[in-house]
């Protein structure tokens, strides 16, 4: 019984590229119960590595949260094995709007306390009752309602390249934290405006609308499918697009363009610009923003400390990692003292 990659992920793009092979990266969540993850979790990997399935899923009590990647010739196949899976049945899945061969080069599979941590206590309040969905068309209408609070529910280096027009962008690293700004929302604007939510696919909306809520809010709406949902509906429908820049991916892609307008700046140079990187540093892999002449002037690297660090011998930037963890602080991106946000070298 596999449980495990038979490649590492270097050996995979090596396969990927000389197979030209095809892939479709896409997304799904569904909130369920579920009593025992650990099974569910060995059942998906048995099933799923058959079709050589790539990406990162998290499976709770709570349900289910996967980013995945299927080769082309196989995506009938892996649709077909939802319907084996009764809780799966019928599920909604994001197609990316770009896609890239390489997005994922593992499949791994976690058993986590939520598939989203939020810091919530579950059952100080019903998460089942959540607000109205609204597909594109829909949320266009509300978002230009003045009586509407439009609140980006994802974390400020996501809603940094790209966000809403009007929207309220909480300047914050955790959706927990996402949390607490919709309290401050709430007591700035009161409880009878439309409160209106929006994230990357949908997940974090599902929550937050639940606890909205429960704080005695009556209307409260959501992007059905969130950003990647509401593209795929302003391109096939010929809708007005109300979102400016790119959308945020957690995958080797990183981002979509959803506009032509680049909204954020190289936090290096300060000279507009929207492409994440992590720095090659391995040590450090800080996730931030860089332009292409500073990624060739800096090896992409964020500080001159890590292009050095690149240049020493595998075995003496081991010895530099040894004992050391990233964390999320690879997360901090512009916070990170070392970095000349917005300001000309």
């Amino acid at each position: 019984m596999q449980l495990y990659n038979k490649h590492s992920a270097e050996e995979r793009a090596k396969i990927i590229d000389e197979n030209s092979q095809e892939r479709i990266t896409l997304s799904f969540y569904k909130y369920f119960k579920l009593g025992n993850p650990t099974l569910f979790r060995d059942y998906l990997f048995i099933i799923w590595s058959k079709l050589d399935v790539l990406g990162r899923i998290y499976v709770a009590n709570e349900g289910i949260n996967a980013q995945l990647s299927v080769p082309n010739e196989n995506y009938n196949e892996f649709k077909e094995s939802f319907k084996k899976v009764l809780p799966l049945k019928g599920i909604r899945l994001n197609i990316a709007i770009e896609q890239y061969s390489k997005s994922f080069l593992k499949l791994t599979i976690k058993v986590r306390e939520k598939i989203v941590a939020d810091g919530l206590d579950d059952k100080s309040f019903d998460v089942t009752k959540i607000g109205d969905h609204l597909n594109a068309k829909e949320f266009n209408k509300m978002l230009n309602d003045k009586n509407t609070v439009c609140i980006d529910m994802r974390n400020h280096y996501e809603s940094e390249i790209g966000f809403f027009k009007d929207a309220i962008r909480p300047d914050v690293d955790t959706f927990r934290e996402s949390l607490e700004a919709i309290d401050q929302q709430l007591e700035k604007n009161g409880k009878d405006k439309n409160y209106l939510m929006y994230c990357t696919g949908g997940i974090r909306c599902e929550k937050a609308s639940a606890y909205l809520k429960h704080k005695g809010v009556d209307n409260v709406f959501q992007l059905e499918g969130g950003i990647i949902e509401y593209t795929r509906q302003v391109n096939q429908n010929n809708l007005n697009n109300n979102f400016i820049g790119k959308n945020f991916v957690f995958d080797e892609r990183k981002s979509e363009r959803i506009s032509e307008e680049v909204v954020s700046s190289c936090h290096q140079c300060g000279e507009p610009a929207d492409t994440h990187v992590n720095c090659a540093n391995v040590a450090c892999h800080l996730l931030f923003i860089q332009c292409k002449k500073c990624q060739e002037k800096m090896n992409t690297c964020c500080s001159d400390n890590c292009k050095k660090t690149i240049k020493l011998s595998y075995e003496e930037q081991k010895t530099l990692r040894k004992g050391k963890q990233n964390s999320n602080k690879i997360f901090k991106k512009g916070r990170a003292g070392h970095l000349k946000l917005n300001q000309p070298q």
